[in-house]
C-alpha cells in the first residue's frame, strides 16, 4: 500500500508517505512553508510546524498509532456525531471517522508553494451509519493551515450530522493563555453537574474545563503570553465552539498525555456544529465546516 502511495501521490523533496514499525501509514510534508505529518487512519492531521514557528498543534509525546485507535492529539474528526451516540451508547463516541481508513484522493503543489490533501471516507461501519452520506476532507498548508470537513447528503431524506474538529493547540503554560471570543456566549459547562452559564471576557484555564459554547462564529484568539504569539481561528459553517482541557488527574487517568505536566502544554479549542447547533442536512445538499488557523506575533 505504501508503494502505491508514494508512486501516486508523492512529492519529490516535499510529500513522502512512510510507515512505522507497526503498519501505521502517514504522510509526511516538508515545504519550504512548513513540516506537517498526517495520518492517513481518520485523515487525521497530527502535527503542523509552520517554518520559523514553535509546533502550533499539540501531539502527545506517547501517543499511540494503532489500527482502530484514535490519536492523543492533531486534529481528530468527530463525524457524524459529536458526543455519545443519541440512542445507542455503544456506538462509538465523536463518532467512527477518527478510527477508520480514510482515501487519499489527490496531493497537489499550488503555485503558491502551498500543499492540497484530499481524502474520502473509506470504510463506514454500516451498523452505525448506514445512510448514503459520506464524508470527505480537505487540507492546505502553508504558512497557515485551512481544513475542510464536508458531509454530502446523497440520499433522499434530511440526515441530522454533528461534526468537529477537535484540534489540540500547544502552548506554553495553559495557565499562561488567556482565550478570546467567547465574551458574552452561552456555555454548557459539562464539569461536574452540567449547567448553562455565560461567558465574561476571556477564557482563562486554572482546572479541567469542557464547555460548549453556542451560537459562537467570530474568530477565536489563543493569546499565549509566555510565547509572546497569538493562534487565531477563523471558522465556517460552525455555530458551536468546544474549549477542553483535563486537568491532572483526568489527563493522568487517560494514560496518553505523557508527563504529568502534558495537560499544561495543551488545549483543545473545537470548531463544532453539537448539541443544540446540528446540522439538518437536506436530501442532495452538502455541509462544508471550514478553519482556518494561523499564528501572528506581538
Amino acid at each position: 500500500m505504501i508503494q502505491s502511495l508514494n508512486a501516486q501521490f508523492a512529492i519529490e523533496g516535499k510529500v513522502q508517505f512512510q510507515e512505522t514499525e507497526d503498519g501505521f501509514i502517514f504522510m509526511a510534508v516538508n515545504s519550504e512553508l512548513c513540516d506537517a505529518t498526517i495520518a492517513v487512519q481518520g485523515a487525521h492531521l497530527m502535527t503542523w510546524v509552520p517554518c520559523g514557528e514553535e509546533p502550533v498543534i499539540w501531539l502527545s509525546p506517547v501517543a499511540i498509532l494503532a489500527k482502530g485507535k484514535s490519536i492523543r492529539g492533531g486534529v481528530p474528526i468527530c463525524w457524524p456525531w459529536f458526543g455519545a451516540h443519541s440512542s445507542n451508547s455503544h456506538f462509538s463516541g465523536h463518532g467512527f471517522a477518527r478510527t477508520v481508513d480514510w482515501k487519499v484522493c489527490s496531493v497537489a503543489l499550488l503555485d503558491d508553494g502551498r500543499i492540497e490533501v484530499a481524502f474520502e471516507i473509506a470504510d463506514i461501519p454500516s451498523e452505525q451509519w448506514s445512510k448514503d452520506v459520506p464524508a470527505t476532507m480537505k487540507m492546505v498548508l502553508g504558512e497557515a493551515l485551512e481544513i475542510s470537513l464536508i458531509t454530502h447528503n446523497h440520499g433522499h431524506e434530511t440526515v441530522t450530522v454533528g461534526d468537529a474538529l477537535h484540534t489540540y493547540f500547544c502552548v506554553d503554560d495553559i495557565e499562561a493563555v488567556a482565550i478570546q471570543g467567547f465574551d458574552g456566549c452561552t456555555y454548557l459547562d459539562k464539569v461536574g453537574e452540567s449547567a448553562r452559564y455565560v461567558q465574561e471576557g476571556d477564557v482563562n484555564i486554572s482546572r479541567e474545563v469542557d464547555r460548549i459554547y453556542f451560537d459562537q462564529g467570530q474568530d477565536i484568539v489563543i493569546d499565549d503570553h509566555n510565547l509572546a504569539r497569538q493562534i487565531r481561528i477563523e471558522k465556517r459553517n460552525s455555530h458551536s465552539s468546544i474549549v477542553w482541557n483535563p486537568w491532572i488527574d483526568k489527563s493522568i487517568k487517560m494514560g496518553d498525555f505523557g508527563s504529568d505536566i502534558g495537560y499544561r502544554k495543551m488545549v483543545c479549542v473545537e470548531s463544532a456544529n453539537a448539541d443544540i447547533d446540528v446540522v439538518d442536512l437536506a436530501a442532495g445538499a452538502t455541509h462544508e465546516l471550514w478553519v482556518r488557523y494561523s499564528v501572528s506575533h506581538d
